[in-house]
């Protein structure tokens, strides 16, 4: 299932509705004078600035100084053009930190090169092939001629220019003339690549704005809906003879055409011009286009519905909702964009900036490739590597580098943990989702007033207890958000109930965040606490709440979590009471490679003072519905990269930390499986319930059983073995022998 769907947060500058063409669909246009001031242009890219969207949609009537009236204001103005006036607009915007997207109608070649100079993207809808429509809809508008639109298609692609087209479906063309406009399109992109979106908008009659200003219009039916959430004074005007009724299964084919015609371009479709908009998602439309905070100058009585409108609508279908920029991530490279607009993006957007393994920004130092070969090496034999030596190979690209990466990782798993695949039947208990830290990667954690809030009761606690224990787990591992109401004497209870319940479990308990916590409502340090927790029936200390071991990341994603030398006091203080811990990273969001080094540094070190860390556990981020994979553009990390970041932290530990495991809720399980080739040695644990990945998005599951993760080794060729919490073997799962069944447990 298509899971992100995407849109762009912008507001709409309507800098010109005088326009030469002659279309009977269109509202928006006006043949008389109309053209923005500039200080009425500074005031929109002021008042889009304070509102904070990214995007500055430039719509416009075509060639607006045919008229006189406005070809004068124009020379007032100081500009020969009404694209020289664009340009001016969006080099305005650019400083206030807005991304120019424009569509001006058909443009020569050398406005396009001008345009592109200042605009991170450019737009011309291609509507139709039909020429038999210039002799209805499209009579006396000569641009609207398919072979015309068409060159300057043509021409944006040969100048790398991303771009956005479509068709608009319901103006008298035939099924066939649909399918056809798609072809001629997919044909265009065929040879450039520069189409980034496919618009198929249905067609909507209007009635006449004559005399009055359809931004204004647009701008007060968005307020009103977007206050209040009721769209109920949309007209609903009668089909002109010339126009071709339009159904949800005609908009369904045209969407399955595009997707088979054009499988790499995103599909959107309008979200306020039919109720069919979630049903066109499911059929395989991936975007909503601009939900314009200033409304559809268009259809200015259609406003947008918000993006918390509508992510709720997709929430409850599955679908996560996500923020992207007019540029969408492939197009975002100096080959396509333009130094000033690049600068833009990289000072504002950096996050969206696709990580081509490089970094995003500029690194302390220059990656030195060529440190690659030799720490691979070092890696190999255990030995410690440098913070340029770990820069490098994560940000490393080459297949070649990359495949020797994956062999030396494979080779010290196979030396430290040998062939063996072990995996510990487990239940994850997440008592409460109630916190107060406010992640922005999490999905987790809800406020105390929040209808989503929750909190177990002691009956249900127990009861999930029994059920781990009918299952047959050893360890229960018990973690929650930071809850502001509770004690260290509710921590403390909450085991001692466990233990109480079921004393055969191992308790793996509470995150270095909620140990913190307990030590600042308690006012006792970290080992007075452990000693308590201890005694009350703690195990281990899970190492989560690391995240990525580097303030300045922490500052980004998480400000009030615990800084990174809390939570190594933290983990130090689990080791020196005797309580063994694992160590985590989560990786795939908006870390650099030279961040991801320091974090592997802090952990080494960590576990050469003490030796207490079990396990590493390399957790990927899960974006779909948490604030920074909605906000920030972050897309889940490729299977390539995974892989890849997996090997590295298996040489980046050396010899410390003999046991990595891969999380296959985070990766899947094929990948996970995939991963016991890249130096991964355990599977992790069957969980029976998981919260925290399935609230972020996660669509891997949140249970396996024995049979499959045991299933999973043995198609990577290798023994499996039920595991405790410490790593004693408890069951041994050999590889069936050639023609046996799949192999009984044998017991230690």
């Amino acid at each position: 299932m298509r899971r992100r769907v995407t849109f762009s947060r912008n507001l709409t500058l309507s800098l010109s509705r005088t326009c030469r063409c002659y279309c009977k669909y269109c509202a928006f246009a006006t043949h008389k004078a109309h053209l923005y001031a500039p200080e009425e242009v500074l005031a929109v890219l002021d008042g889009a600035a304070r509102r904070r969207v990214k995007e500055l949609l430039v719509l416009t009537g075509e060639r607006p100084e045919v008229n006189a009236e406005v070809r004068e204001r124009l020379r007032s103005y100081g500009h020969a053009d009404f694209t020289s006036y664009v340009a001016w607009a969006c080099e305005r915007a650019l400083e206030r930190g807005l991304l120019p997207h424009t569509n001006l109608g058909v443009l020569s070649r050398e406005e396009l090169v001008r345009l592109r100079e200042v605009s991170a993207s450019q737009g011309l809808m291609l509507e139709s092939v039909s020429e038999r429509l210039m002799s209805t809809v499209h009579a006396g508008s000569p641009t609207k001629h398919p072979a015309r639109r068409l060159r300057m298609i043509e021409a944006a692609g040969e100048l790398k220019i991303p771009f956005t087209s479509g068709v608009l479906v319901g103006i008298g063309e035939s099924e066939q003339e649909r399918v056809a406009s798609l072809e001629a399109l997919a044909e265009v992109h065929a040879r450039h690549g520069h189409i980034q979106e496919l618009i198929l908008q249905n067609f909507v009659p209007h009635q006449s704005y004559y005399g009055r200003e359809p931004a204004q219009i647009a701008d007060d039916a968005a307020r009103r809906y977007w206050r209040t959430g009721v769209a109920d004074q949309r007209p609903s005007e009668p089909l002109p003879p010339w126009a071709t009724p339009v159904s949800v299964e005609d908009m369904r084919r045209l969407i399955a055409e595009a997707r088979r015609l054009m499988p790499d371009v995103a599909i959107q479709i309008p979200p306020n011009l039919a109720d069919w908009w979630v049903e066109l998602i499911a059929a395989g439309a991936s975007d909503l286009g601009g939900l314009s905070a200033n409304g559809d100058h268009i259809s200015p009585e259609h406003p947008f519905p918000s993006p918390h409108q509508v992510r709720r609508r997709l929430q409850s279908e599955g679908y996560a909702l996500t923020e992207r920029l007019c540029v969408y991530p492939r197009y975002i490279d100096s080959q396509w964009i333009a130094p000033a607009v690049l600068d833009t993006i990289k000072r504002s957007y950096w996050s969206f900036i696709p990580r081509r393994g490089s970094g995003r920004t500029d690194p302390p130092s220059p990656i030195r490739t060529e440190l690659v070969a030799r720490a691979i090496q070092k890696g190999r034999d255990g030995r410690a590597l440098s913070a340029q030596e770990l820069t490098a190979m994560f940000a490393e690209t080459r297949p070649e580098a990359i495949e020797d990466m994956r062999q030396a990782a494979d080779e010290l798993r196979a030396e430290l943990a040998g062939e063996q695949v072990t995996f510990v039947i487990n239940r994850n208990l997440n008592v409460s989702n109630v916190c107060i830290v406010g992640c922005a990667f999490c999905g987790f954690g809800q406020a105390k007033r929040s209808p989503d809030a929750y909190e177990h009761s002691r009956e249900e606690f127990v009861h999930r207890i029994g059920e781990a224990v009918r299952y047959g787990v050893t360890e229960l591992c018990i973690q929650s958000g930071i809850h502001p109401d509770w004690t260290l004497e509710d921590y403390l209870g909450w085991l001692a109930l466990a233990k109480a319940t079921a004393p055969e479990l191992h308790l793996h308990a509470y995150s270095p965040m909620e140990i913190a916590h307990m030590c600042d409502i308690s006012g006792h340090p970290p080992r007075e606490v452990f000693a308590r927790l201890k005694r009350a029936g703690l195990g281990s200390t899970p190492g989560t709440a690391a995240e990525v071991l580097h303030d300045g990341v922490r500052e980004r994603i998480s400000p009030n979590k615990l800084p990174v030398a809390r939570w190594v006091q933290i983990i130090e203080a689990s080791h020196a009471s005797g309580l063994r811990s694992s160590a985590t990273v989560m990786f795939g969001h908006i870390e650099e490679p030279w961040e991801l080094a320091e974090h592997m540094r802090v952990v080494r070190e960590l576990q050469e003072r003490t030796g207490g860390i079990t396990e590493f556990v390399p957790l990927s981020f899960i974006p779909f519905q948490t604030l920074l994979g909605r906000t920030h553009g972050v897309e889940e990390i490729s299977r390539e990269e995974n892989l890849k970041h997996t090997s590295v932290f298996r040489l980046a530990l050396g010899r410390t930390v003999s046991s990595l495991q891969a999380s296959w809720v985070k990766m899947g399980l094929d990948a996970a499986t995939e991963s016991l080739r890249w130096g991964v040695n355990d599977l992790g644990g069957t969980l029976m319930e998981e919260s925290i990945s399935r609230l972020a998005g996660s669509y891997h599951g949140t249970r396996l059983e024995p049979e499959q993760l045991v299933a999973a080794a043995h198609r990577a060729g290798r023994p499996a073995a039920e595991r405790t919490t410490l790593y004693e073997i408890r069951r041994r799962f050999p590889l069936p022998s050639a023609g046996a069944n799949a192999a009984a447990a044998v017991a230690a």
